[in-house]
């Protein structure tokens, strides 16, 4: 049985200046606009047939403070179908709160790269299925790396880095989406810094090797600019959903759109 390829919106949390929780939009993980309210837009994607929703608190991990879960509790009320909740989750405890506070799934970025064991206590504890592993990947043209592929000439290798892109590890992504696979990590949200809100379409080098390396879902992410990007990166890199951000949220396109032009074109997809 062929598995449907999930389209999946999603919202980045920051705190406004008046402390409260707002959606903001980017290009390369900066240069951050307001763009709405966070359970308004949760309500309008629900509606809109999306496949799951992806709430990340983009600024937890580099201020060193907990979600806001709160605001997770009220955009889990106006959804009904799987959230996955990112940002600021270092311990198996955040693990536990942040599903109490109504996500079915957790996505950790750079509290697992600071300690590894996080994913295994995470799958043990909760399921492999919560626990969804982030990556915020580079590309970099040196010799630092230990998995190469070809972009534009040129052979370059993927670096892991935290704090929302702010800060490299050196962590080559291939040997990282291994050793979460192997931890029991139960998906691979995979976001790739170089595309970021440039909607020049998803970087399927990285995807692709990423797909090819686990056997675990991967959700591609960062820079589908409509339907063709989407198409693109199930059928060329093999990613098992798709993500995206401006095009939903400035109604370039509507989810139903996406589907539409997707199953028309023979991808699997739920309408």
């Amino acid at each position: 049985m062929t598995l449907t390829k999930r389209i999946i919106p999603c919202i980045d949390v920051d705190l406004d200046d008046d402390g409260n929780p707002a959606v903001y939009t980017g290009v390369n993980f900066e240069d951050l606009e307001y763009t709405g309210d966070p359970v308004e837009m949760a309500k309008k994607y629900n509606e809109a047939g999306a496949d799951e929703f992806v709430f990340l608190d983009i600024t937890a991990s580099a201020d060193g403070r907990a979600t806001m879960l709160d605001m997770v509790g009220e955009v889990a009320d106006e959804v009904f179908i799987p959230l996955t909740v990112g940002g600021g989750i270092r311990t198996r405890d955040d693990i536990k709160q942040t599903l109490r506070a109504g996500a079915d799934k957790v996505s950790i970025n750079s509290g697992a790269i600071a300690r590894p064991e996080l994913i295994d206590e995470g799958a043990r504890a909760f399921g492999s299925q919560c626990i969804v592993i982030s990556v915020d990947a580079r590309r970099r043209f040196d010799e630092q790396g230990e998995h190469y592929v070809e972009v534009e000439g040129e052979s370059c290798w993927f670096e892991c880095t935290v704090k929302g892109g702010r800060e490299g590890t050196d962590l080559d992504v291939i040997e990282w989406a291994n050793e979460a696979e192997n931890r029991g990590a139960g998906e691979l949200f995979v976001n790739s810094i170089d595309a970021d809100g440039t909607k020049d379409g998803y970087d399927i080098p990285l995807t692709k090797a990423v797909c090819d390396a686990v056997s675990t879902p991967v959700i591609a992410s960062s820079g589908c600019g409509g339907p063709e990007d989407m198409y693109e990166v199930f059928t060329e890199a093999g990613a098992d959903a798709g993500l995206a951000a401006s095009i939903f949220h400035f109604d370039e396109f509507g989810i139903d759109e996406v589907k539409r032009y997707l199953d028309e074109r023979g991808v699997p997809v739920r309408l």
